[in-house]
Parts: structure tokens; C-alpha cells; sequence
């Protein structure tokens, strides 16, 4: 029995919705994935206070209210900085690292793991702090507090998943797949720099 493909308006809403996405994401690649990563890094910081709440909630301690302003930063990031950085790093990652490399596999997880997740997560720290409006003091504290504890974290949890992302999950999406895991992430970081 023939299969009958239904035309498009007729699809369900999230059909729908991802062949919208696939348009705006050939059409304007940095733009829409610049768009995703600050809707998905704010839902991690939102996702981090509902957590955060319910765990004070569960000790009997009053949750605090919803900080927009925390999850506005991280949108900002996300729009800004890891939408564009990560759409070009796995650009050039394809052009320096072709597939036809017999060691592609490791030279990108290397590549992946000792340069960019610090240089990252550096970032990271130094832009929250500049949209926190805090001085270089704070920026120095928060790092030798927090930034090898969050760098050895990222290492242990990343580096699965980035394996996975930079060799088997096409070029175009591979900003989408890692902000699918940093919804996950942004909500340990927001925790881990407080």
C-alpha cells in the first residue's frame, strides 16, 4: 500500500515547526542559531532556579523568586557569543580537521576538549561578569573559586557527548545538539558560580 505524503499545512504543529526551523537555519545559519542559544541558555538558568527552589522549598527554607535578569544574561550569551563562536568553530573544525584525516576523530575531540571547553568556559566567566557589572576583583574570585572545579565538570560531562556531536551529528546542527546538552549545563553553571 503506497504511502500518501501530506502537504505541509496539513502536518502536525512541531512538523511544522522544525521544517521552519530547517528553513531559517539555511537560510540565516548564524542568526537562527544564535536565536536557539539564547532561548536555550536562558531556559537553563530558569531551569537552575526552578531546581534551586525546590530543593530550598523541600528544606523548609522560602524559595526565592524568579531572577529575569539572571536568565536575560544568559540569553544575552547565548545570542551574542555561543551562537556565533560555536557556529564558526564547527566551520572551521570541518575545513582545518576534514573527515578524509585518518585521525580526525581524535585531533577534533583534542581540539574540542583542551582548547576551546577552557577558552569557552573562560569566556563564560568574564561576559557574566561583565553583565553582572562587577569589577575584576569578582571576575579573579569567581575564577580561582569555581573555574577548575566547572572545567574538570565540563571535561567528565562533555566529552561524551562532544564526541558524539563533532563526528557523527551533521555541521548544521551540531549548535543545536550542544545546546540541547548546555540547557542541562547552563543550569550546573548557574548553580556552581554562585
Amino acid at each position: 500500500m503506497p504511502v500518501q505524503s501530506l502537504p505541509v499545512r496539513d502536518g502536525s504543529f512541531h512538523f511544522r515547526l522544525l521544517q521552519q526551523y530547517l528553513i531559517l537555519l539555511k537560510k540565516y545559519p548564524i542568526l537562527t542559531k544564535s536565536i536557539t542559544s539564547g532561548i536555550l541558555s536562558a531556559l537553563g538558568n530558569l531551569l537552575s532556579q526552578y531546581l534551586e527552589g525546590r530543593k530550598k522549598a523541600k528544606s523548609g527554607r522560602p524559595a526565592e523568586e524568579i531572577d529575569v535578569a539572571g536568565a536575560t544574561r544568559y540569553a544575552i550569551f547565548g545570542l551574542i557569543i555561543t551562537g556565533p563562536v560555536s557556529h564558526i568553530f564547527y566551520q572551521l573544525m570541518e575545513v582545518w580537521m576534514p573527515t578524509t584525516d585518518p585521525l580526525c576523530i581524535v585531533k577534533r575531540l583534542l581540539l574540542d576538549r583542551l582548547i576551546f571547553a577552557p577558552g569557552f568556559l573562560l569566556l563564560f566567566y568574564l561576559v557574566m561578569n561583565i553583565l553582572e557589572a562587577k569589577g575584576w576583583d569578582d571576575f579573579q574570585k569567581k575564577m580561582r573559586k569555581s573555574y577548575w572545579t566547572a572545567l574538570k565538570m565540563n571535561w567528565k560531562v562533555w566529552t561524551p557527548f562532544t564526541f558524539i556531536n563533532i563526528n557523527f551529528v551533521p555541521v548544521q546542527f551540531r549548535v543545536l545538539f550542544a545546546n540541547m546538552i548546555a540547557l542541562f549545563w547552563y543550569a550546573y553553571l548557574a548553580t556552581v558560580r554562585k
